[in-house]
C-alpha cells in the first residue's frame, strides 16, 4: 500500500474515485491504487456533457485488460465537462491518474455529501482494510 500515491489535497470514496475541489465545481478522477489494481487501461466510457449524476449511481465504466469495472458518482450534480483525450488515450488513466487521467468535471447539486467523503488518511484506512481482509 506504501507504493500508492494518495496525495493530501483531495478527498476520496471507498470506490477509489478522487475529488479535487476547483471553485464550486468538482474534478473526478479514479485512484493510484485503483489504476494499479485495475492494471492497463484499454477504454473509458463517460457520461455525456451536461448529464445530471446521483450520488452512489454508476456514471461510466473503466475497461482493462483484467476487467471493466463501473465507475461511481462520489457526489450529484451536473457534468460539466469530460476528458475527450481518453477516447484515442484511455492510458493517461495510469500515467497520470491525478494528472492528465481526469475523469470528468462536476458542478455539486448538494454540499452536504461532502461530509461522507473521505480525506487521505481515511481513504488509506479504506485500503488497509480491503488489503487485511
Amino acid at each position: 500500500m506504501a507504493d500508492h500515491e494518495i496525495p493530501e489535497n483531495l478527498l476520496y470514496t471507498r470506490d477509489d474515485e478522487w475529488i479535487r475541489r476547483d471553485g464550486d465545481d468538482v474534478v473526478i478522477g479514479i485512484s493510484d491504487y485503483a489504476q494499479d489494481q485495475l492494471g492497463e487501461v484499454v477504454f473509458v466510457e463517460l457520461p455525456d456533457v451536461g448529464a445530471i449524476l446521483e450520488a452512489g449511481a454508476s456514471f461510466g465504466t473503466i475497461e482493462s485488460v483484467k476487467a471493466v469495472s463501473d465507475l461511481f458518482a462520489p457526489l450529484s450534480g451536473k457534468v460539466l465537462s469530460v476528458n475527450e483525450s481518453l477516447e484515442d488515450a484511455p492510458e493517461k488513466v495510469n500515467d497520470s491518474c491525478y494528472g492528465e487521467g481526469w475523469l470528468i468535471t462536476l458542478r455539486p447539486s448538494d454540499p452536504s455529501q461532502f461530509d461522507v467523503l473521505l480525506d487521505a488518511e481515511g481513504y488509506r484506512a479504506s485500503i488497509a482494510e480491503r488489503e487485511d481482509g
